[in-house]
């Protein structure tokens, strides 16, 4: 296993971020979210967010990328995810939904029924059970945890580094009458606060990939699970045809690193050798992304309508074609001119439509996989 010590973390100040998310948000986290919150963030918080974020990615190229800048964002990997959030969350919550991951699609299937389906899917394959105590590694606003709540009538603890996630959560579960059954905590997964096996079962949607090195992250999840409980994750990995040194796959993984928070995207093989790594007997692994569905699994961010199964998906999915970020382009810049937003609302939803530009050229050069299903049980004492 490998040891904290071994990888340089950053110092958590759990008063600085609260004291700098209030006066970023103010009242927005009661908001419905969408456009609402997004036009009431503080603009000189929201301007140093903004610097604070993109002070990693600007005037960063494939062609004068150097280790030193990827070393650069990993160093600052916990800051850089918060200061993601804090920018991207309304967006995400306006343009995708609560449940901030991707997912395979069956005919017929709508999208939040696929959503949800993806979700249950990992659930069963880690088999949670009711009672259990289980953690939601990167929770974001809640959405899986509370799908997956109903779903097991487990217990869920959900871990997230941004205070403005975790104040929607909690709005959340408390909307829809699971406050019993979920809590959500603040923290950095890469340290945790967490006594040694505590948890039964862990999962991680998408999330782990936000960590500067993935076997400290799982080393972590290997520590708080008990004895013969399973941790089961989603990770975004380069497949193993990325070659780094081709100008145009550095290209489409830098434009996924920026668009998603991303400090230091690795590949499938480094993936495994983590899992491994952190002492976890891997009990299955499988890029979902590479089984023959009839519907892709970025047909949404691609905008290819013609995958639309359902008509009530038209206006969730329409947001994320390229028509519809156009008119957010516009929309914002026109909003940031009048002052009605605050500057850095359009460069976010530009650097977002980057990002999800970079993922489907990704999938289409089986470059990217969003979710490389891993399973790993901790052995018995």
């Amino acid at each position: 296993m490998v040891g904290k010590s071994q990888i340089k973390l950053e110092k958590e100040d759990h008063q600085r971020d609260a004291e700098f998310v209030k006066a970023l948000h103010g009242s927005s986290v009661d908001a419905q979210g969408g456009f609402a919150a997004m036009l009431s963030k503080d603009k000189e918080a929201k301007k140093l967010a903004v610097d604070e974020y993109f002070k990693h990615f600007d005037k960063k190229t494939a062609e004068n990328e150097t280790d030193a800048d990827r070393e650069a964002r990993t160093a600052e990997y916990a800051t850089l995810t918060k200061h993601y959030y804090n920018l991207a969350t309304d967006l995400y919550e306006y343009g995708w939904g609560q449940c901030f991951h991707f997912c395979r699609y069956s005919p017929g299937e709508s999208f939040y029924q696929a959503i949800a389906r993806h979700e249950h899917f990992l659930a069963a394959n880690i088999g949670i059970k009711p009672g259990m105590k289980v953690l939601d590694v990167g929770c974001g606003v809640g959405g899986p945890a509370r799908e997956i709540a109903k779903f097991t009538d487990a217990h869920i603890t959900g871990l997230n580094n941004n205070d403005y996630q975790i104040a929607r959560a909690t709005r959340y579960a408390v909307r829809d009458g699971l406050s019993g059954q979920l809590k959500f905590v603040k923290g950095d997964f890469m340290q945790m606060s967490f006594p040694d096996e505590s948890f039964d079962a862990v999962y991680a949607i998408e999330a782990t990939v936000h960590a500067p090195k993935l076997v400290g992250v799982y080393s972590e999840i290997y520590r708080v699970l008990k004895p013969g409980g399973v941790f089961g994750v989603y990770e975004w990995l380069m497949t193993d045809d990325y070659d780094n040194n081709n100008l145009e796959h550095r290209d489409i993984r830098l434009a996924i690193e920026e668009g998603n928070g991303i400090s230091n995207m690795v590949t499938i093989s480094e993936g495994l050798d983590a899992m491994k790594g952190a002492g976890f007997d891997l009990l299955h692994h499988e890029d979902l992304a590479a089984r023959p569905d009839r519907i892709p699994w970025y047909w949404p961010i691609a905008g290819e309508m013609k995958y639309m199964q359902s008509y009530l998906d038209f206006f969730t999915v329409f947001r994320m074609t390229h028509v519809a970020r156009s008119m957010v382009h516009m929309f914002t810049g026109a909003l940031e001119i009048v002052g009605l937003a605050p500057a850095g609302t359009k460069k976010t939803a530009d650097s977002l439509a980057k990002g999800a530009d970079g993922l489907v050229a990704g999938a289409k050069k089986n470059l990217f996989t969003p979710m490389y299903l891993m399973v790993g049980r901790k052995p018995s004492k």
